[in-house]
């Protein structure tokens, strides 16, 4: 009996080892949002970025920030976020005030259109 245990104790070892070594275990961790946020502009916000980061993603429900920026847009300082929704395509892009912290602007950028935003040249600031 001593020999079936030690032999079964020594192959669920070994299976355990071959799938810990194929990477069967751990999950991979997130990785970080792209950011752009100016030190000139992040003085003149009142808002913090983590506090707009928190309103964007309750606005999306389940949605994971893929970038976000602090810029001047139509005269206003806001953060701009866009979140990815698992399984759905392009992303939501959602709009802060850094003044006063609320939404100004909520919409859906198909993947195509968040290319050709990508590859614009960055604006003047």
């Amino acid at each position: 009996m001593n020999v079936k245990r030690t032999l079964m104790i020594a192959l669920t070892a070994a299976a355990m080892t071959a799938a810990a070594s194929f990477g069967a275990t751990a999950p991979q961790a997130k990785t970080a949002p792209r950011s752009d946020v100016p030190a000139a502009l992040a003085k003149q916000a009142k808002i913090s970025l983590d506090d707009a980061r928190a309103t964007a993603l309750a606005k999306v429900p389940g949605g994971v920030v893929k970038s976000e920026e602090l810029e001047r847009e139509h005269g206003k300082l806001i953060y701009s976020f866009d979140i990815q929704v698992p399984g759905k395509s392009g992303v939501e892009e959602v709009n802060v005030s850094a003044i006063d912290g609320k939404v100004i602007a909520k919409k859906h950028e198909s993947a195509r259109a968040e290319k050709r935003e990508e590859q614009k040249p960055p604006p003047q600031r």
